[in-house]
């Protein structure tokens, strides 16, 4: 196997290894893909106006999110079903993000269980929620969450219905039952889960997760937690601004990958008005086509204080389990710093916005 020089490189060596409806329905986006590809190209279009002579020979990579320390400025986004990239899963995620001191966001659908992830104990470890229409359901993952010990807990707002995934739609895209059921107990299980021989991820979305959210029930999950509670799939400031009125402590900057509603601006474009809304009063961080160091150092610079990468760890999963997942890491991190370095920036709490050409 070639090694990879950059997260790139393992696309094309986990499609090679991965079934091809799985390695589709990873890779893919809604409708005609254009916000998929717009989260990707801004980055692209963003340059760099490094800074010289400011002494590049100590950097910090380390930032502070909701009180907690990151050793570097990137964790691992909540993405569904690891186990149709690896049979290790989540668990290969986890012990590889333990070793190299980047946090985890663990997914509601994920394939190994809450609990046993939390004895892995990456750190830091948050769990990212979807709302179920039953609200007992909802209620027993939150408690689970924070009894293992997790750090903060993130709702998805962005998804009361799933985007139209094309891909998934030609591929006939099957699932195993199991695979969307094992954060359920199994009470739980037998009315969370369809009994539908398709078991289309769209029709467990669209019979048990929550489509009538509103920000008064964000205020109802912060009152039963003492996490503090993110809000995912904030584009606007406004929003921004009503998630700071509600309490939330933290927004993630996200489209959800391209894979809900076509056509959205990219998430590095929305960066600038959800950090203006926050107005310094919530944390803010960003998910959406971060492949590179320089994707990271941009928007830190943004005002974002740490993003969340997600489709290249699972290919690195996919194409050599949990080396490939420190391998994934290592090249990331190691490309921030160098971009630290190259552009004259010191510590990653504090990136200036004058090293961007805008």
């Amino acid at each position: 196997m070639t090694t990879p020089a950059n997260l790139f490189d393992f696309e094309p060596l986990a499609r090679e290894k991965m079934h091809h409806d799985h390695f589709e329905y990873y890779v893919g986006g809604a409708n005609d893909e254009i916000t998929l590809r717009e989260n990707r190209e801004s980055f692209d279009r963003l340059l760099l106006r490094p800074r010289m002579l400011r002494d590049s020979s100590q950097r910090d990579l380390s930032v502070t999110v909701l009180g907690q320390k990151l050793d570097v400025p990137f964790m691992v986004a909540p993405m569904a079903l690891a186990k149709l990239a690896h049979p290790q899963g989540e668990s290969a995620v986890a012990r590889a993000a333990k070793q190299r001191g980047v946090g985890v966001v663990l997914s509601t659908i994920s394939t190994v269980s809450l609990e046993d992830i939390a004895d892995i104990r990456p750190n830091p470890l948050w769990f990212q929620l979807y709302v179920y229409k039953d609200r007992e359901i909802t209620r027993d993952l939150v408690q689970r969450a924070e009894a293992s010990g997790y750090g903060a807990l993130v709702v998805t707002a962005d998804t009361p219905y799933l985007g139209r995934r094309e891909r998934d739609v030609r591929n006939i895209l099957q699932i195993p039952e199991e695979y969307t059921s094992v954060n359920l107990r199994p009470s739980d299980a037998n009315r969370a889960v369809p009994t539908r021989s398709d078991k289309a991820l769209t029709h467990v979305i669209a019979r048990f997760y929550d489509d009538s959210l509103k920000w008064t029930d964000m205020e109802w999950l912060a009152s039963i937690t003492n996490m503090p509670v993110v809000v995912k799939g904030i584009m606007r400031g406004d929003d921004a601004q009503l998630a700071v009125e509600h309490g939330l402590k933290g927004v993630v900057v996200s489209n959800h990958g391209g894979r809900q509603l076509d056509t959205t601006i990219a998430t590095l474009t929305a960066l600038p008005d959800v950090v203006a809304g926050v107005d310094g009063k919530a944390d803010v961080l960003l998910d959406g086509g971060v492949r590179r160091g320089t994707d990271i150092l941009k928007a830190l610079a943004l005002g974002a204080k740490a993003v969340l990468v997600g489709r290249p760890i699972y290919f690195a999963l996919a194409a050599n389990g949990e080396s490939g997942v420190l391998h994934a890491f290592d090249l990331l991190r190691d490309e921030f710093d160098l971009a630290m370095a190259l552009c004259g920036v010191q510590r990653a709490d504090s990136v200036p916005r004058d090293i961007l050409a805008i």
